[in-house]
């Protein structure tokens, strides 16, 4: 089986890396924790199935009040740290690939700020939690974000 971690240290043929900087430009609040079946990023789906098995977004306490209305969404865009990707690759190259194209043009977790997004169906709501299917992260992954899939108030929505 070919290890397809996001948290891999070998740089593949044909790779480059980048100098990051030494010091970073924002702050960021985990404002909870993700749970999903998957202990290892390889066994991780590609990208999330709306079909797929139910995972668990852990908000802290003090991030909670802002879950109000999250329940009128049937679908909600989810935004998380690959925390274990590495983070310096400028271009890679995909398994089975014969090109190392450039970071920005994949959807890999391997890049300088290792941002990722699901679009999830909401299944359930508690004060604490949400119950979703769709995601594609490890146990344990920080959460940055929630959002609605869509605005609310974008044009042709009912206000």
């Amino acid at each position: 089986m070919i290890d397809t971690s996001a948290d891999r240290t070998e740089i593949r043929p044909g790779e480059t890396t980048l100098v990051l900087p030494a010091e970073t430009d924002a702050r960021i609040y985990f404002i909870g924790r993700i749970r999903t079946p998957w202990a290892e990023r390889r066994d991780c789906p590609r990208s999330g199935d709306l079909d797929g098995p139910l995972c668990t977004i852990e908000i802290y306490e003090a991030f909670r009040p802002a879950l109000a209305g999250v329940e009128r969404h049937g679908h909600l865009q989810i935004l998380y740290w690959m925390d274990r990707a590495r983070r310096d690759l400028a271009t890679q190259r995909p398994h089975g690939a014969q090109s190392q194209p450039g970071t920005f043009s994949l959807r890999s977790p391997i890049r300088p700020n290792p941002i990722a997004s699901s679009v999830v169906r909401l299944v359930e709501v508690h004060p604490d939690r949400l119950v979703v299917q769709g995601l594609d992260c490890v146990d344990g992954t920080p959460l940055v974000d929630i959002k609605p899939d869509v605005c609310p108030n974008a044009a042709g929505k009912p206000a």
